[in-house]
Formats: C-alpha cells, structure tokens, sequence
C-alpha cells in the first residue's frame, strides 16, 4: 500500500513560485536553506538560491506530504490533469487573500472557484457547505 509522500508542481521559476505556495497553504514554509543544502547547490553549479531547480515546501509539523516546486524548460500548455483543491472558512476573504498573492480567478461556480496560481497552474477553492 502507498501513501502519499510528495506533491509535485511544475514551474519556470520555482523559487518564486515557491513562495506563493509557501504563503497560500496554511502550515507550510520552504525548507531551511543549511550549510549542506547550500553546497549540494553549490557543487551543481548553483550559488543563488533562487536559482535552485527544485525548492521544497515542507509541513511546519513535519508531516507529509511535503510540496516540490521543480523547473521545467516547457511552459504550460494545456489544463492539469491534477490539481489542488483547497479549502477555507471564509472562502470569500479567501479569495482575496490568494489573488492578493498572485492567483488569479479563472471561473466561479456554485460551490467552487477556480483559479491560477502566478504561473498558470489550475487549482480550486472549494466553498464551505
């Protein structure tokens, strides 16, 4: 049986697009940038952090599954096969807050909105019931 270790999201620029998720998904944060984190980079070339191909978001509780935000050279060219739904009390302030971070609202039905994160990728903000 298989549980659910990461997520992966796709992204021209993951250090940006790290940060909306970091910010738009309550008890998530990018994993600490440690000494060997920084030379692992390092010894692939790679001396700017917001450079690195693939920038992880973990829980504030440690728990799975964590979130990688990884460089793609293609753009995005058609809807995602899978998407995130989310969900919040207040699914109006919700939705300001997130647009207010970058997503941008795509289509609004009777019990979700759907939305793009900065780089296009489809997600949902479900409607409390």
């Amino acid at each position: 049986m298989s549980i659910l270790h990461d997520l992966v999201i796709d992204a021209a620029h993951p250090a940006s697009l790290a940060r909306f998720w970091a910010a738009a998904l309550d008890g998530y944060e990018i994993a600490p940038y440690d000494d060997a984190e920084i030379a692992r980079l390092a010894a692939n070339g790679i001396f700017d952090i917001e450079d690195d191909p693939s920038v992880l978001l973990v829980r504030e509780d440690g728990g799975e599954p964590r979130v990688i935000i990884q460089l793609v050279p293609e753009g995005k060219a058609a809807k995602n096969r899978v998407h995130l739904d989310l969900r919040s009390a207040d699914h109006d302030a919700e939705l300001a807050r997130l647009g207010g971070l970058g997503a941008r609202v795509l289509e609004d039905y009777a019990g979700h909105t759907t939305l793009a994160d900065p780089e296009g990728n489809e997600f949902c903000l479900i409607r409390p019931s």
